[in-house]
């Protein structure tokens, strides 16, 4: 058996699976509290992820006592970029700074202007990244900044508890602002830009590589022999790709979570941090990633939901099944702001093209193609960066939208596959890891995509309707920023 622990922002959700790959069984923790004491901040306390894997591990051990006593590798996914800041003692210095926080814009900015971060790390730094949240901890809390031995990403510091081993794999810290992700290791510049070195990283190890052996401590209470297997693990949308089988070239998920990723591997390094795509290195050897993140996918349509007073299923339900021409009302789902392509934390949305005639279905129409020429945007940033698809898989919560799927098709087109009923998320792609790490499987051999249950195919008869409408969705951000700056 193989455990996945995964840990999310909001709980930890830990799978137990099979050599077959086949899910024995997953339980979850409790709500994870999030502290937010100024504008702008947000943070955690690392003892509340202990706690909650504990709970995760115990609600799994009770319903599969037996099969989870056969564990002999896990696998790490969680949130990334977070600071968790230890002491010569691993005591944790101060709450975990989370990747939502936006206290370091400043401090983004200014390490953004040096060339050598964009250089080497091939993204933009964003305020939400590793590094400038050192660089304000340096700034504000120079006291705790001097007694940090180490900085750890969030599922790293569950390492740490679960093997005493200080290690990260690539993917996470390529999110660091930190990584040579070409190279796949730790730039002494960009440390020494912020005052630190790489004495004070966690060692570098593969996604599928062993990376520590649980404690013996924590088997004996959980009931494990004395050699279980933790592998490197993967950064949340890594993990997730993992578990889609998103690992080859040309592979490529949309998720419609409440932001939204168009997460494409490659065989190559493939860096554009001018149209603000990460390029990241995947969990598996040799393979790296590009992803474009929207920050309001589903959740403009819960905003949507919260205004007009109906639900999101209902709103969708009113536009029927056949997709529409675009009425000329166009939405710009710039709620808290857009990361790819133009990185801009101040722009906000708006409707533009509002008429007496624009009722509410009109309104959530254009919510809906909103966000599918957002997600055009990132189609756009990744072909620039050399990318090509020639389709799509549809996760998360937005993809039980019929309507939808078929306006994102059409405004990529590209066909939009629907994976067969199955949890092929994060947890499931740390799972996959650990049998890796344990087994010393083929990567690829494991990480293989589930079944194609449908397949929404664009439609040609709006193709010119959607490509004009796109163009003018294209015009309206200069001309907002202008107007609002």
């Amino acid at each position: 058996m193989y455990l996945g622990i995964d840990l999310g922002t909001s709980s930890v959700k830990a799978m137990l699976i099979d050599g077959d790959q086949q899910v024995i069984g997953s339980a979850s923790s409790r709500a994870i509290e999030i502290a937010r004491p100024h504008p702008g901040w947000s943070e955690q306390d690392p003892a509340d992820w202990i706690r909650a894997t504990d709970e995760a591990i115990a609600g799994l051990r009770d319903s599969h006592g037996p099969a989870f006593a056969a564990v002999r590798g896990i696998g790490l996914s969680g949130h990334m970029h977070g600071a968790t800041l230890v002491d010569a003692q691993d005591r944790v210095l101060r709450p975990c700074i989370l990747w939502n926080d936006t206290r370091s814009h400043l401090e983004a900015a200014a390490l953004d202007a040096d060339p050598r971060f964009r250089a080497i790390t091939g993204n933009i730094v964003f305020p939400g990244f590793t590094a400038p949240k050192l660089a304000w901890v340096r700034a504000n809390e120079p006291a705790i900044f001097a007694a940090v031995r180490r900085v750890l990403l969030p599922k790293d510091y569950l390492r740490l508890w679960l093997t005493g081993e200080h290690l990260s794999d690539m993917s996470d810290s390529a999110g660091t602002a930190w990584l040579d992700t070409g190279a796949r290791r730790w730039s002494a510049d960009l440390l020494a830009a912020t005052d630190l070195d790489e004495r004070q990283m966690p060692g570098l190890v593969e996604g599928t590589d062993p990376a520590g052996v649980l404690r013996a401590g924590l088997a004996a209470k959980w009931g494990l022999a004395a050699d279980v297997v933790i592998a490197g693990g993967a950064g949340d949308n890594a993990a997730s790709a993992c578990g889609m089988g998103t690992v080859r070239e040309g592979a490529a998920f949309v998720s419609l979570g409440t932001s939204g990723v168009l997460f494409a591997a490659n065989a190559r390094y493939l860096p554009n941090p001018a149209s603000a795509v990460h390029a990241f290195c995947h969990a598996l050897p040799d393979t790296w990633h590009q992803m474009g993140v929207i920050l309001s996918a589903s959740d403009a349509l819960n905003w949507h939901s919260r205004v007009t007073g109906a639900t999101a299923a209902a709103l969708t339900a009113e536009l029927g099944e056949s997709l529409h021409a675009p009425s000329g009302v166009t939405f710009l789902p710039y709620l808290s702001g857009e990361r790819t392509p133009h990185n801009d934390a101040a722009i906000r949305g708006a409707f533009v093209g509002l008429g007496h005639e624009s009722g509410r279905a009109v309104l959530t129409q254009a919510v809906l193609e909103g966000v599918a020429f957002s997600i055009r945007d990132s189609l756009e940033a990744l072909k620039a960066a050399g990318t090509s698809l020639s389709r799509v898989t549809a996760i998360g919560g937005g993809s039980r939208s019929r309507y939808w799927l078929k306006a994102i098709a059409t405004a990529l087109g590209l066909p939009v596959d629907l994976p067969a009923d199955g949890d092929f998320g994060a947890a499931f792609g740390a799972a996959r890891l650990g049998l890796v790490a344990a087994t010393g499987a083929d990567p690829f051999a494991v990480c293989t995509p589930p079944a194609t249950a449908d397949t929404v195919d664009p439609e040609p008869s709006l193709a010119a309707a959607y490509e004009e409408a796109y163009r003018r969705f294209r015009r309206l951000y200069p001309a907002i920023r202008a107007a609002t700056a």
